[in-house]
């Protein structure tokens, strides 16, 4: 089909990918790492991590299952040594490779909210608040964990045990517990992953809430996509030890610096296409090249263009008209969507509303709709 693909008129113009002041810490530094390694035997869990959080900053860490976020987590909290590199918290060095510094977690002024809640199932709620003051003075340990259990709207459970909460409330209990010693940052590991799936979204809006109260900085690390971009200023994700983008949520899903990060956040296809002149050939049609953002492929080079689910929409027509075909479809409550496969091999997604019911193996022609600049990379 040769129908092109015309310039929205309204769409934003292209922007630059190299990091800019949004990619960067929110609020004057407070921790910084910098090329920070950790080892087990051959294994190499953490490499070369650089990384600064600003104050009063959320910033979470994303990536697959063992790609190192827990662990740099863990060296930050003093649960574990660098092989390499250092870590200062306001400028104070915590740990140090080549000098030997270690400050041990207790003396690190850092609080840790650990997925399995970790509470003592024999203290009241009010005593596993008050578990890290209790060299405070008796009147000002009471005032901090009264003025705690309120903030996490547990007021009137203090006198309650572990055994006797919810899992909601329990989660609460040890944010509330982590936060009594005035931290200056708050590492969260998977805080919500005990949690029922009816419980996760509200809860994770009450750790923000609770967070934004204190003012803490917080690193929160989880392997959920819609938690880390939600509740985050800045999101880093991680792969194979290494911190592969960081910056805010918005920045990174919709510019993503390399194939990982696009494949690994939200459901990606690739429309392959060749530059030619002011356009780009592909399986829809002609794409402006002025809608790629940054596009700088030469005459003739083959390239990938990013394209979400929601970047496009599917309409069914005739063989001779037909784009490619619907080879699969996922039913989502309000949505559908929808796996097309083109007459070039190219696999994409369309997001329809569930009003549009199509049949798998039927031909659809497929608009692109997108009102952004699209991200580009050029073929392996």
């Amino acid at each position: 089909m040769s129908r092109d693909i015309h310039r929205n008129r309204s769409a934003t113009p292209a922007t630059s990918t190299a990091p800019d002041a949004t990619d960067g810490p929110v609020g004057e530094p407070v921790l910084e790492l910098d090329g920070v390694v950790r080892s087990y035997a051959s294994e190499t869990a953490v490499e070369d991590l650089s990384l600064t959080v600003g104050d009063g900053e959320v910033l979470t860490l994303l990536g697959p299952s063992g790609c190192g976020k827990t662990t740099t987590l863990r060296l930050v909290g003093g649960l574990e040594h660098p092989d390499a590199g250092a870590i200062a918290l306001r400028d104070r060095p915590i740990a140090d490779a080549d000098d030997g510094t270690f400050v041990p977690p207790e003396h690190r002024g850092i609080g840790l909210v650990f997925q399995d809640f970790a509470l003592f199932p024999h203290m009241t709620a009010a005593e596993n608040v008050g578990f890290g003051i209790e060299d405070w003075n008796e009147a000002d340990r009471r005032e901090r964990v009264a003025e705690l259990l309120e903030l996490v709207d547990l007021a009137d459970h203090g006198e309650d045990y572990p055994g006797e909460l919810s899992g909601g409330q329990k989660q609460r209990v040890a944010l509330a517990r982590s936060l009594a010693p005035e931290p200056d940052v708050l590492l969260l590991d998977e805080p919500l992953s005990n949690l029922d799936v009816s419980l996760r979204v509200s809860m994770r809006e009450e750790i923000r809430r609770i967070i934004d109260e204190t003012g803490v900085t917080a690193i929160w690390v989880t392997h959920d996509q819609e938690e880390a971009l939600s509740v985050a200023d800045r999101v880093g994700i991680m792969n194979d030890g290494r911190l592969r983008q960081v910056g805010r949520p918005e920045r990174i899903f919709e510019r993503p610096a390399s194939r990982f990060v696009a494949s690994f956040l939200g459901r990606t296809g690739f429309l392959s296409g060749e530059r030619q002149a002011d356009t780009v050939a592909t399986d829809l049609g002609r794409i402006d090249a002025d809608r790629i953002a940054d596009l700088d492929a030469v005459q003739g080079e083959t390239v990938d263009i990013l394209v979400r689910p929601d970047d496009l929409r599917a309409t069914p027509t005739t063989e001779a008209e037909a784009h490619g075909r619907i080879t699969s479809r996922q039913y989502q409550g309000p949505s559908f969507v929808y796996r097309v496969e083109t007459a070039g091999g190219d696999t994409v997604h369309c997001l329809q509303n569930h009003t549009e019911v199509f049949d798998v193996g039927q031909p659809v022609a497929v608009d692109l709709v997108a009102d952004h600049p699209l991200q580009w990379f050029p073929r392996d």
